[in-house]
This record gives structure tokens, sequence and C-alpha cells, in this order.
């Protein structure tokens, strides 16, 4: 099981306190207790689009920036679908059950065949009966297509924006904020080298979408440094403004979902 979290933004994924009491807590197969700490409580289930330069811890740091608080667990295993967090030994649904949380934040990969996409709503909903029995609200975190296939952008946005929809739930549309800043400067390398995983400023740039979709800031005001998986980045100031205004003007375009 591969956890990229930590319990409490105050400890570090190499805490061996926190440690031992996860591995304790699945060892006994007891309930796990309800996730505590402070500021908004967010869970995490995805696929190496979310690990990859550790878009939680990034989100976190985000907040702490931006003068608030978040705490976060994340489930999430390389080259995993909604489906196989629901059927294939991943600890997903057990933390959901735990409660405490006030958004879970589902991610797979594109989904953009008409297939993939009745699949990526058909989970949502399978998901959503266990997120809503705690309380909590389901997101919908739209990633991109491989580079290869930039024309499918839009599929991509309708199969999350319509799984978030079946569920009323929150749509993230960080993938559509690639595109607005493209629109700006077209050679901002998002990608990363492999041209499906994101950049750190690809990363940057997902998590901005979230922070002002979850906290009801504006990504604008937060500082012209970025931060990613805890490691301050050269970027020009003049590259992050741009970032945050392409994170904002995507949020506004779907505001009320």
């Amino acid at each position: 099981m591969k956890y990229r979290a930590q319990a409490f933004t105050k400890i570090t994924l190499g805490s061996l306190t926190a440690l031992m009491a996860f591995t304790g807590a699945f060892a006994c197969k007891s309930p796990l207790e309800a996730f505590t700490g402070p500021g908004v409580h967010i869970l995490f289930i995805g696929n190496s689009l979310t690990y990859t330069n550790d878009l939680p811890k990034t989100l976190s740091d985000m907040f702490k920036a931006g003068g608030k608080e978040m705490s976060y667990l994340s489930v999430a295993e390389p080259n995993f679908a909604l489906i196989d967090h629901l059927n294939s030994g991943s600890d997903a649904v057990d933390q959901i059950k735990r409660g405490g949380w006030d958004f879970v934040i589902l991610q797979q990969g594109p989904s953009s065949t008409p297939e993939n996409r009745q699949s990526l709503i058909e989970w949502t909903k399978q998901f959503n009966q266990h997120i809503a029995n705690v309380k909590a609200r389901a997101a919908l975190y739209m990633v991109w297509p491989d580079k290869t296939r930039l024309s499918f952008f839009e599929d991509v946005r309708v199969s999350y924006k319509s799984a978030a929809d079946s569920v009323n739930g929150l749509f993230l549309p960080a993938g559509e904020a690639w595109l607005t800043a493209w629109q700006e400067e077209q050679g901002l390398a998002l990608y990363g080298p492999d041209d499906f995983h994101p950049s750190v400023l690809g990363t940057y740039l997902a998590a901005l979408v979230i922070y002002e979709q979850i906290s009801g800031a504006d990504a604008r005001e937060l500082p012209g440094q970025a931060t990613v998986a805890g490691n301050t980045l050269g970027t020009p100031e003049l590259t992050v403004r741009l970032l945050q205004n392409a994170a904002h003007t995507t949020n506004e375009r779907y505001a009320g979902n």
C-alpha cells in the first residue's frame, strides 16, 4: 500500500509515531477512529497523478501560505482506477468510513472515452454512498490526457464534470486550468518528462484550482513564490502569477458547481 500522506499538517511523512499508529490500526483490523486535525479535513483517493510531486502536501502548504489550515490523508496506488480502490485491497473505503472528512477527492485516469466516462460516473456513485454516510462531500479532480492526445481535453472535462454532477459533488477543473494557462503562455512546461504525469508547475496549478474551490479564497492573493512537495521553486514571479490567474479564471468559469 502506497500512502503519500500525513495525518496532520504538522506531522511529517517520516514520523515514526504516525507510522506506528497507522500500521497498528491496519494490523488489528479494528475500526479506525474519526480523522481529526486542524482546519479542513481532506481524503485523497487516486493514483500517481495525485502522488507525483505530492499534490496533497503541495495543497497543504498552499493553505498555510494563505493563512488557513488543512489536514489530510492520501490513499494513492500506481495505475489504480476508482474500481481498483473499491475491489482490489485498497484501504480507501475503510478510510472514508472512519469519518471526520469534509471532502473526499476522487481521481483516476483521463477517462475520455464514452465507456470510461460511464464507468467513472458509476464508480463515483459507489464511492459516494460511503462519502455521504459520513457527511462529507465528493470532489472530482479533473486530470488531463497524455501529450499525444491534446484534442481530448474536452472529453476529460465532460467525464469528470458529469461524474461530479451525478453525486452533487465538487468539480475541480485542474486539467481545464492547464488549457487556460497555455492560452497565456503556450510553452509552459506543465507535463513532466513522460508527457503524462505533471511537472512541478503542473502540480502547482492543479493545487491552486483545488485550493480556491475548497477554501473559497482567491489564489491570486497567495505569495508570488511557488512551493511544491515542500520545495520552494525558483520559478519567476511573473509565471507564478500567470498560473494563479489561470486557476482563478478557470474556477470562475465553473462557479456554483
